[in-house]
């Protein structure tokens, strides 16, 4: 990084490209005053600003590193300094009634972005504009279609291209530099402009970093130790599928018998409804207590006994809520454990028939009390592993234990619930042994959560929602440190008549095999959807499908392994090994590790599957038919889904040795 002062001028190089070009008739600061609205439907968000005034700061003086902007009555100090490969801004103050900030970059017409969090739609950011607002990401996720008219029609749940629960003011450019804004206040990424990028904060940043590389693999280890990276999965984990059920007890012991009888490699049952079950018109939800259900599940502890004798684990769910009425939620209120509304009091918050109260992880009493939970609720009992739902739900008129509003703290509240699950198992000398996986996220998640999921995905092949959206997801989540993430086999929202096929959960199982995690969901209407145990087809695909998972293993513990200790996501974008120009508009194939390519059919009703492939010598994994760079039409017919390796893998004896 190089900056270079002139006058009233200032240029930022990185790798001899100019990144910041300051000039009195093209600031590369604006700052001003806006005025916004923000409409809340439980985790679903309708965002307006009104720019009332926005000033270019031409004038710009410098004293050493400390530097002033300033235009008519608006002034800005902060700090520019240069250290090897960092361009770093800090120690920003501003005017009290300043409450937005712009900053200006220079771009190029083809130059692509990548980042910006978890993106479900757009691998490239470029030509479009990104909020960063955690939120749930919506029905539908594209506002041409029926079902997010229909999904709007009901609160203002449609969602568009941009919506995800797991943003971050963080982007890479195949320039090779990073770009990375210190803030929890919303703030947005305008890439539209063909030669310039705008971003908006609104509120003061604590700082704004931008690091050059030489390689995105360099750029790996740049965000590796900047954000940290997700510790080692053990090897239950990996090893074959787990198979989401409800029911109770009963259900379990059948549902495992069965399984066993096809010969499915199951390494684990997660029940979500192991805390009990309520009825709403969503469908089928969880009764929000943290304890177990002895209606439910009776004899709990000897059903995880006999599970283990068939090295079969038990999962459950949880989130940072809790039911009103219950005795947990009883103790948190009085003991104010809960965020508050502003008289003072807790924020109740209506969860769709339901209510429940907040947990407030700037409490630090608080958070010793919920960590407790999990460990003598969950851990002590011989639950393995959970997902960690929600967090994106926190209301901007908030009020928190250390005097912020949920304004600033709504997009800071997902790493606070990962750090609270993270201590937990910590502190149960349980890291590595025990999984949570949650939905939500920010900057701060990828050092505390150990397995990331894609999130509530319409049972479908719609592009923007289906199990397409996945595929970009898990790239866009790897390049910014959360390397191990995984999805609902069959998807799970399932509303307006749109339900689950045998043909979707087929894809979707074939797919799950190249990532780091195989588990299935039964949706949140399971008795309308298909489900893995309905057809013997199915369940013998389950079977093949699962023992291809242990034939793998030893690649996929390799995979696993080097996120960890390099922080190279298991999931990579083509263009992390392969330096050329096709590679960076590559958004719905991976490679998973170093060698294997694959490009999961999301469409329905296909025989044949067209394939990019970078310059190597590939070898299909199933036909062992070769194939150099280039793209090619392969059979794609059901389960077989389109995997190529590497001629020179050090693998290659495992990979030759998978057959059809």
């Amino acid at each position: 990084m190089e900056l270079v002062k002139k006058g009233n001028s200032f240029s930022v190089y990185s790798n001899g490209v100019a990144v910041i070009e300051h000039r009195e008739n093209s600031p590369f600061m604006y700052v001003g005053i806006g005025k916004e609205t923000i409409k809340q439907h439980y985790g679903d968000f309708k965002i307006n600003d009104k720019t009332i005034e926005k000033v270019p700061l031409k004038h710009v003086e410098f004293n050493g590193d400390l530097v002033t902007f300033s235009n008519c009555d608006y002034k800005v100090q902060l700090r520019m300094t240069v250290q090897d490969n960092r361009f770093v801004i800090d120690e920003i103050e501003t005017d009290d009634n300043i409450n937005r900030m712009f900053f200006v970059l220079n771009s190029r017409k083809d130059e692509r972005f990548f980042g910006c969090g978890e993106q479900f739609s757009y691998l490239n950011l470029k030509g479009r504009n990104f909020p960063i607002w955690t939120s749930e990401p919506g029905v539908g996720r594209d506002r041409n279609t029926l079902i997010t008219f229909q999904a709007d029609q009901i609160g203002i749940g449609g969602g568009d291209y941009y919506t995800t629960n797991y943003p971050q003011p963080t982007f890479i450019s195949d320039s090779k530099y990073i770009f990375h804004m210190d803030t929890s206040y919303y703030s947005d990424f305008d890439f539209s402009d063909d030669e310039s990028t705008q971003i908006c904060v609104w509120g003061k940043p604590n700082s704004i970093c931008i690091e050059s590389g030489t390689s995105f693999l360099n750029m790996i280890d740049i965000v590796t130790e900047s954000f940290g990276t997700q510790p080692m999965l053990p090897d239950w984990l990996l090893d074959g599928v787990t198979i989401g059920m409800q029911g109770g007890t009963d259900v379990v012991y059948e549902k495992v018998k069965q399984a066993k009888q096809y010969g499915i490699n199951v390494n684990a049952v997660w029940c979500q409804d192991w805390v009990g079950k309520k009825i709403t018109s969503f469908g089928k939800r969880l009764f929000w207590k943290w304890e177990k259900s002895d209606e439910a599940y009776p004899e709990f502890e000897r059903l995880l006994d006999d599970l283990a004798k068939d090295n079969i684990r038990f999962m459950a769910y949880i989130n940072p809520y809790l039911l009103e009425g219950t005795d947990l939620f009883n103790y948190a209120l009085e003991h104010e454990f809960f965020i508050k509304n502003s008289e003072g009091e807790a924020y109740i918050a209506d969860f769709g028939e339901f209510f429940c109260g907040t947990m407030d992880f700037t409490n630090p009493e608080a958070m010793a009390w919920y960590k407790q939970i999990i460990k003598k609720n969950m851990i002590d009992l011989g639950i393995s592993g959970w997902m960690a739902d929600f967090g994106e739900y926190i209301p901007v008129d908030a009020v928190f234990y250390n005097g912020k509003t949920g304004r600033e703290m709504h997009n800071e509240y997902p790493a606070l619930w990962a750090r609270c699950n993270y201590e937990a198992v910590e502190e149960s000398g349980k890291l590595g042994e025990i999984v949570y996986f949650m939905r939500a996220g920010g900057v701060g998640n990828a050092k505390y959560c150990t397995l990331m999921w894609a999130g509530d995905q319409s049972v479908d092949f719609t592009i923007h929602d289906g199990v397409a959206s996945t595929i970009p997801a898990a790239i866009s989540l790897g390049l910014l440190g959360n390397g191990l993430t995984h999805f609902d086999i069959g998807g799970y929202t399932s509303l307006f008549g749109n339900v689950r096929t045998e043909e979707l959960m087929l894809r979707s199982l074939e797919y799950a095999v190249f990532t780091p995690y195989m588990r299935t969901h039964e949706g949140n209407r399971p008795d309308e959807n298909f489900q893995y145990d309905q057809s013997d087809n199915c369940l013998k695909q389950f079977a093949v499908f699962s023992h291809l998972r242990t034939k793998l293993l030893p690649y996929i513990k390799h995979v696993i392994e080097e996120n960890a200790t390099k922080g190279i996501g298991a999931i990579r974008p083509l263009f992390m090994h392969y330096d050329d120009e096709a590679s960076l508009d590559i958004a719905y194939e991976y490679l998973f590790g170093r060698d294997l390519l694959v490009a999961p059919v999301y469409e329905a009703n296909v025989t044949e599957w067209e394939v990019y492939l970078p310059e190597d010598e590939w070898i299909h994994l199933f036909s062992k038919q070769s194939y150099s760079g280039g793209t090619v039409t392969v059979p794609a017919e059901l389960g077989n889904i389109p995997v190529f390796y590497r001629k020179d893998s050090s693998f290659r004896t495992l990979f030759d040795s998978i057959t059809k």
